[in-house]
């Protein structure tokens, strides 16, 4: 099934300020995302994975050639987390659809994966936070399965 386009309104310009303080946020490397889950794989022992998958599988953050598994690891503000994602309420109609623009192309990026023949295992930020020990069990059952 194909994702059909949206047509998604265009919005004046972010001020100066505005787009400074945007261009400063790290999209790799976020101390609270992939830093905390590469930690917690070295501390579990997982090893086998490269940091940021190839754009022809998607662009993952985590990838295991072998077995073929792709982590993709969402901050829960940038990737609309359905537990703590907010939209801000300063220029709303800008962040619902900067959000919506990241949401599609999540959805691209993993279905990318999956037909390269890739797991994928999506990991976010509340839940690195919170319950670590679940998301390095979910990675175990994913590379548990792909051996098997």
């Amino acid at each position: 099934m194909r994702a059909r386009k949206v047509a998604l309104p265009t919005f004046a310009t972010p001020s100066a300020s505005r787009s400074r303080n945007m261009a400063a946020i790290k999209s790799r490397g976020n101390k609270t995302t992939e830093r905390r889950l590469r930690a917690l794989l070295v501390g579990a022992g997982i090893g086998g994975w490269t940091l940021h998958g190839t754009v022809e599988i998607g662009s993952p953050d985590f990838v295991f050639r072998r077995p073929k598994i792709a982590v993709f690891v969402h901050g829960c503000f940038w990737h609309g987390c359905p537990r703590c994602g907010h939209v801000p309420e300063t220029n709303s109609p800008y962040w619902i659809a900067k959000l919506a623009r990241n949401l599609s192309r999540d959805q691209q990026a993993q279905q990318l994966a999956r037909r390269c023949g890739y797991t994928t295992v999506k990991v976010w930020e509340c839940e690195l936070r919170r319950r670590p020990e679940m998301c390095i069990n979910r990675i175990k059952r994913a590379i548990m399965r792909e051996v098997n």
